[in-house]
């Protein structure tokens, strides 16, 4: 059997991806009996596959050590093997590691190898913060009087009603009932999110729609009355910094709606403007008429979201132009965008995004909504390069999610290490350290129903309104979503809240996870919790940038730590129905212990619940 453990130092440098130019150290262990002369590297890129020699470097304790330093200088993906020849000419299988410790397997993949581009700078003010998800109508209402509110709309006055989620009488369902939550009303709360260690917002859709979920966008320039004004965006923005706060907008520049000022089906913005009421509108060539005005391209077959010509220099320099869109909202007060469907935006307009944003707002954040691995993500016919310097900062980590809520609903530890190692692998360390991790968002089930509910993932909406959790649930479900919370706040990237889910609320997919924000009603405990472990991440230095290390996956547990040369933290995840004991070690043995107890140089966690000890300073708030 030959050796190599990509986690391990001695055997690869740098840890996971590199930039260019950088050299990655490799070295290849074989034990002497086997008599190996020879052994390469084989790079696979781009269909081409490239042989490199190693030297051997050394003969002891049994092995023969081959090495090689390999600088790439072009951004990619690249997949890597090794080979050896002994002195009969043989060829000497190089088994590869069916766990990234480096366990025996057949018949496996190549290791992946991403290269980014050393010019890669993530910002960072998102780095060791606390994300907020906030769907803006549900949130908060300050009742203050809006104006030019269209009036076809619904307007609730039952705040915490059940969202309408029957079709109506021509059988659609228009998500046109409005529960009135607005920008000022979030302004309203926002010592309550500082209190919660809140350091940056995302706002699902503000600008002008014609539903409550706004990602049918009527016009891009302007904050959809019911939600207020653009000065009172720009309001909530510089009273939301003097909190310590920056806002994150949603960009939905793949589609819009067919309501809007750009096509105008409805009419409602003039009988003759518009891409479908004016063939001469400066916006027809935004969009992609199969047969004019009534066949055109749209979103998943949804007649209602006309799909945009995004590669159209007209519309692309009206969002990424010098005065175009992405500048406009940052100059207002924006921290950044969280991209749409991010893996159905062309490469030609997030290189134009990226520069526009990044020339004027070096420090602005572009985060991408991708579901599967970013690093491997295939679209258009093409892997994309999302993460190799030019393109997103971050994305939204759908696999941390997965595997999280997965492991502690019955699953093994193994498979959350297989994969948060597989993220780590792969993704650049900048994108890592502002990666967004979270539980739940409007478009997933809540995740205290995901943990304790009933499976009705597929069942249909009648099964899932108003679909509560037993009081037995929803007991299993808190105590399961406080140790979710715990590996949200403690492993690599920024942990993101979805509103609400601080304080217990539950409910399955849209709408029923889009309810109200109760106000009046919430758990106390469940809030302090998170608070506690929101505050324990602001004092502890290592979470910004810190390494991670597995310490074990035995017997259902989940263990690890950070670490900087600050500080370290010691994270115990104890889902089983029996009490652990972990060995504290030489760093954390005497350290501040934060959850748990420790004895006999152990840390003692009990069944269902956290262990944390702190090693090394702490950072004040």
């Amino acid at each position: 059997m030959s050796f190599f453990n990509p986690l391990d130092p001695f055997y690869k440098t740098p840890f996971g991806a590199a930039s260019t130019g950088e050299p990655v150290r490799f070295r290849l262990r074989f034990p002497q009996h086997f008599s190996v002369l020879r052994a390469a590297l084989l790079l696979e890129r781009d269909g081409r596959t490239e042989r490199f020699p190693m030297t051997l470097c050394g003969r002891e304790d049994g092995f023969d050590t081959f090495r090689l330093s390999l600088p790439l200088q072009d951004p990619g993906i690249c997949y890597y093997s090794f080979e050896g020849t002994n002195c009969y000419g043989q060829a000497v299988p190089v088994k590869q590691g069916a766990r990234f410790q480096g366990e025996v397997g057949d018949s496996l993949p190549p290791y992946q190898l991403t290269v980014y581009a050393k010019e890669y700078r993530t910002p960072d003010f998102l780095k060791g913060g606390v994300m907020y998800q906030i769907f803006p109508d549900r949130f908060y209402r300050s009742g203050r009087p809006k104006q030019d509110v269209p009036a076809d709309r619904v307007l609730r006055d039952n705040w915490g009603g059940m969202p309408v989620w029957q079709p109506d009488a021509q059988g659609k369902i228009r998500n046109n009932d409005y529960f009135c939550g607005d920008l000022a009303g979030i302004e309203e709360k926002l010592p309550y999110l500082q209190e919660l260690g809140v350091t940056c917002l995302y706002l699902n859709p503000i600008f002008e729609a014609h539903s409550n979920h706004r990602y049918n966008t009527a016009s891009y320039e302007r904050v959809d009355p019911l939600l207020g004004t653009n000065e009172e965006f720009e309001h909530l923005a510089a009273q939301a910094k003097k909190h310590g706060i920056s806002i994150l907008l949603d960009g939905v520049f793949s589609h819009t709606g067919d309501d809007s000022v750009y096509f105008n089906k409805q009419g409602r913005y003039g009988e003759h403007t518009g891409a479908c009421r004016d063939w001469n509108s400066p916006y027809r060539s935004w969009y992609q008429f199969e047969q004019y005005p009534d066949r055109y391209k749209c979103w998943w077959g949804i007649d209602t979201l006309p799909e945009l010509h995004e590669d159209n220099p007209e519309y692309q320099s009206y969002i990424t132009g010098p005065q175009g869109i992405a500048r406009q909202w940052l100059q207002r007060g924006a921290a950044g965008f969280r991209l749409d469907v991010a893996d159905e935006l062309p490469d030609s307009f997030l290189y134009a995004l990226h520069d526009s944003v990044k020339s004027a707002f070096p420090d602005a954040l572009i985060l991408g909504e991708v579901w599967e691995d970013a690093s491997t993500k295939v679209s258009y016919g093409a892997r994309r390069p999302y993460l190799l310097g030019r393109q997103l900062d971050s994305v939204m980590n759908y696999p941390f999610k997965n595997a999280v809520l997965d492991y502690l609903t019955g699953g093994s530890p193994l498979q959350l290490e297989q994969t948060l190692l597989t993220i780590l692998q792969n993704y650049p360390k900048p994108t890592v350290d502002v990666l967004m991790n979270f539980l739940s968002t409007h478009d997933v089930e809540r995740a205290i129903t995901r943990l304790a509910g009933d499976d009705l993932f597929y069942a249909p909406r009648e099964q899932q309104a108003g679909h509560d959790l037993s009081p037995e649930q929803y007991a299993r479900g808190k105590r399961l979503l406080k140790l979710a919370y715990g590996l949200l706040f403690f492993l690599p990237g920024v942990p993101c809240i979805y509103y609400g889910d601080e304080i217990g609320m539950q409910g399955y997919r849209d709408p029923f996870n889009r309810g109200c924000f109760t106000w009046d009603r919430q758990d106390t405990e469940l809030l302090s919790f998170i608070k506690t472990l929101s505050r324990i991440r602001h004092q502890t230095p290592c979470l910004k940038t810190g390494s991670f290390h597995t310490v074990s996956v035995a017997d259902g547990c989940f263990a690890f730590e950070r670490r900087d040369g600050e500080s370290a933290l010691l994270v115990l995840c104890n889902p089983t129905g029996h009490r652990m004991g972990l060995p504290l070690g030489e760093t954390f043995d005497g350290g501040e212990v934060l959850m748990g107890s420790a004895g006999d140089g152990f840390l003692w966690v009990e069944p269902g619940d956290l262990g944390l000890v702190r090693a090394g300073n702490k950072k004040e708030d």
